[in-house]
């Protein structure tokens, strides 16, 4: 299943929730349970997401909508930073022995075609392509073998980052948070339709020419071994989003580096995912 935020084009500002075709040429409405920014929409264990399985809104066309944030306002967005092998290579650092989390707000989210935009005084914005794993039943001291259960489904994400304010405040949240520089989408695949979310080709085009091109093969720590990893300090909840990092390729990794700048466009890929692209402007 394909689950969708989105809008009419008729309708703007009414967020819906539904199911992408398997063609992906229509979208079926979930109507009938609470608003789309509400989380309540992700537990697996609610009246409201058995809508989503047997949604009775009626079909419209793919062109007749706007998706939009597959996640609404999540109440955590717990990235990992250097969780790829080559990435860590790439970036002259030791491979981490325990997952390294930080942390992007409600307010980074945008959703497929909006605008990142650059925040003021940004010299060195940089893209990041990023398998997001999406949480769909409340996980507290889960296990490695049971924390596959807690997930609802995957998505398509760019930890867009602001490398001049990342590196300059000695931490990361000034760099990673900035409103925008949290894009995911088009949708959600949910879980049973990835059987192994750790062997998925995984790539970032800017302007056209692939600048990441890897495989979720390449990750240190798995879906399984994060989820339980937070869990054991933090209380994981339905809508809650964790990006299990990036591959090589990075914009600061090139000679020279390869900043994003307003008018590019940025196309994040994965395998059965779909595509997530975004444009670029400034502030």
């Amino acid at each position: 299943m394909r689950i969708v935020r989105f809008e009419e084009n008729k309708s703007p500002g009414n967020a819906r929730m539904g199911v992408l075709s398997a063609d992906g040429k229509s979208v079926m409405a979930a109507d009938g349970g609470p608003s789309a920014q509400d989380l309540a929409w992700y537990d697996e264990t609610s009246a409201a997401f058995a809508l989503l399985r047997d949604p009775k809104g009626g079909s419209m066309p793919i062109d007749a909508v706007r998706l939009l944030a597959s996640v609404a306002r999540p109440g955590k967005i717990m990235c990992i930073g250097l969780n790829y092998r080559d990435h860590a290579i790439e970036s002259k650092m030791e491979i981490p022995k325990s997952p390294v989390m930080f942390a992007k707000f409600g307010t980074s989210i945008c959703g497929p075609g909006d605008a990142v935009v650059i925040p003021l005084g940004c010299e060195k914005p940089d893209y990041e392509a990023e398998m997001a794993v999406i949480i769909g039943r409340r996980a507290k001291h889960v296990s490695k073998e049971n924390a596959m259960s807690h997930v609802l489904g995957y998505a398509c994400f760019n930890d867009v980052s602001a490398r001049d304010f990342q590196f300059a405040d000695g931490q990361w949240s000034r760099g990673k948070a900035p409103d925008t520089f949290a894009p995911i989408g088009p949708y959600i695949v949910t879980r049973d339709e990835v059987p192994n979310p750790e062997n998925l080709r995984i790539a970032l085009r800017l302007n056209g020419r692939t600048v990441q091109d890897s495989n979720t093969s390449q990750l240190i720590f798995g879906v399984a071994e994060l989820v339980a990893f937070l869990s054991r300090s933090m209380t994981l909840e339905p809508g809650d989003v964790i990006p299990t990092g990036t591959p090589p390729g990075v914009g600061f990794a090139h000679t020279p580096p390869l900043w994003i700048k307003p008018g590019d466009k940025m196309e994040v890929e994965i395998e059965g995912l779909g595509i997530l692209e975004n444009p670029v402007s400034a502030s």
